[in-house]
């Protein structure tokens, strides 16, 4: 896999977790300090737990901005796909929150999508394995 293309898979998957995670910001306080949208139905009786939404779609936007400028390398692959990672298993483990939002095409779409990072960053990072190092022998050691 070449260069441009290891690039192209992070900055991608930055866009993604930046501009849902901007959204997320925006409905989460909407929902949780004047009840609108998808948040304000969820939230509805339990307004302190919008503290959750707002971290997470946050640390998403934080995550994206340090994904975009990463370069290209193993470890930027590997942190690429543990976010997504989390935020799909997040996501399928708390389903019911897409219930009760009424957001099930959100929840459908947003949670390929971190499952489709996820593997174009494991096939990136896979195929960045570090060259193991030639043996060289000293004449006459042994």
């Amino acid at each position: 896999m070449r260069t441009t293309v290891r690039q192209l898979i992070l900055r991608a998957n930055a866009l993604y977790i930046g501009i849902a995670g901007c959204a997320g910001v925006i409905f989460d306080i909407r929902g949780v300090l004047y009840g609108l949208g998808p948040q304000g139905r969820a939230l509805a009786d339990a307004p302190h737990a919008g503290i959750g939404f707002v971290e997470a779609h946050g640390l998403a936007v934080i995550i994206a901005v340090v994904l975009w400028r990463a370069r290209p390398e193993r470890a930027a692959h590997l942190t690429a796909l543990a976010v997504v990672a989390l935020l799909g298993t997040a996501n399928l483990a708390f389903w019911r929150v897409f219930v009760a939002m009424d957001a099930l095409t959100m929840g459908y779409v947003t949670t390929a999508l971190h499952w489709t990072f996820a593997a174009l960053n494991l096939a990136a990072a896979v195929q960045l394995n570090p060259a193991v190092p030639e043996r060289t022998t000293l004449q006459g050691a042994r």
